[in-house]
């Protein structure tokens, strides 16, 4: 393994050096050449199923429902999100020098809490859109429009920006003296923190802590709570439809967002309210990587095998696009 010097400023009156780089581990394999052209082909899949999702919607007036609006803020974030991570661990598997300023190790991870916080708000709007849909059908049109949608989904990425602005403060702000490398692929707050000079005041670091773990509650056990409640009034309405056909319809509607909720919600939970135990063996890197790299990369499929009217958008601007090459 290669041996990194840190980068440091020197402070005499405390006879103590303070980082001002970080060294990212990341994924540490000899087979570095081969997980960096998986990892493009995902990346790539990526930002082509997610950008597929967005000019579908855009271009079908048949999509413009709250629904599918919903899923196009979706799409968006999500290939936003993961480019804050994946384009720098592709840099890293390449090269020798795996630096990071303090600087870019905060920004990144600003970018990267903002988006996560956004797509958490966006996914528990979308229950709670389908909750509307078929528990009150009367008043659905009135109640979630398309200016609301924007609304919505403005207000989730304007909250995502303004949520982990503490949390980047307040860790960023102290000083790093124990060591200057984090074992992961970006800069995770986690990894970041337990880098902080031995001493720290305990009053600081519990106060650090207690954001985080506010700024936690917030984007990932509230809207999944919110995801929950909506799920149940949806349950107690669908169960009281007497045909079988019109369960089934109701529930169709709901299993692409549930199988998204559960994916995302599951890994990160597991990501950031582990226990001991899972942060070994590199446990946080495996589960980082399915909420931040490929969950992003199976929400297309989700979304477009399982929606026909996904599938018959596709057909119709396919048709389109065929006859006015013709007529060109």
């Amino acid at each position: 393994m290669t041996i990194h010097i840190m980068s440091a400023t020197l402070v005499p009156e405390k006879n103590e050096t303070y980082i001002t780089e970080f060294i990212l581990l990341g994924l540490s394999s000899e087979f570095q050449p081969l997980l960096f052209v998986i990892f493009v082909l995902i990346y790539l899949f990526t930002l082509t199923g997610n950008t597929v999702i967005i000019l579908i919607v855009s271009l079908d007036l048949h999509l413009h429902t709250p629904m599918y609006l919903f899923l196009r803020s979706l799409s968006l974030t999500e290939m936003l999100y993961t480019t804050v991570t994946v384009p720098r661990m592709l840099r890293d598997f390449l090269h020798k020098d795996k630096g990071i300023s303090r600087a870019s190790c905060a920004a990144q991870f600003y970018f990267f809490c903002c988006l996560g916080a956004s797509e958490c708000f966006i996914l528990a709007f979308m229950a709670y859109d389908r909750y509307l849909a078929i528990c009150h059908p009367l008043h659905y049109m009135t109640k979630m429009t398309k200016s609301k949608c924007l609304y919505i989904s403005l207000g989730s990425w304007l909250t995502g920006l303004i949520l982990p602005l503490a949390n980047i403060i307040v860790v960023f702000r102290l000083p790093f003296c124990k060591s200057n490398i984090i074992d992961h692929f970006f800069c995770d707050i986690l990894q970041v923190i337990h880098l902080a000079c031995e001493e720290t005041p305990p009053s600081t670091l519990l106060e650090i802590k207690l954001y985080v773990l506010v700024y936690t509650f917030l984007v990932i056990p509230l809207p999944f709570m919110l995801i929950l409640l909506s799920y149940i009034g949806i349950f107690i309405s669908v169960l009281k439809i007497r045909s079988a056909a019109g369960r089934n319809k109701a529930f169709s509607t709901c299993v692409s967002h549930m199988t998204s909720v559960s994916l995302f919600f599951g890994t990160a939970t597991i990501t950031y309210l582990r226990t001991e135990a899972i942060n070994t063996s590199g446990g946080p890197k495996v589960w980082s990587l399915l909420f931040l790299v490929f969950v992003p990369m199976i929400n297309p499929l989700i979304y477009s095998l399982r929606n026909n009217e996904v599938k018959k958008a596709l057909q119709r601007l396919g048709q389109k696009h065929f006859l006015e090459t013709i007529h060109n």
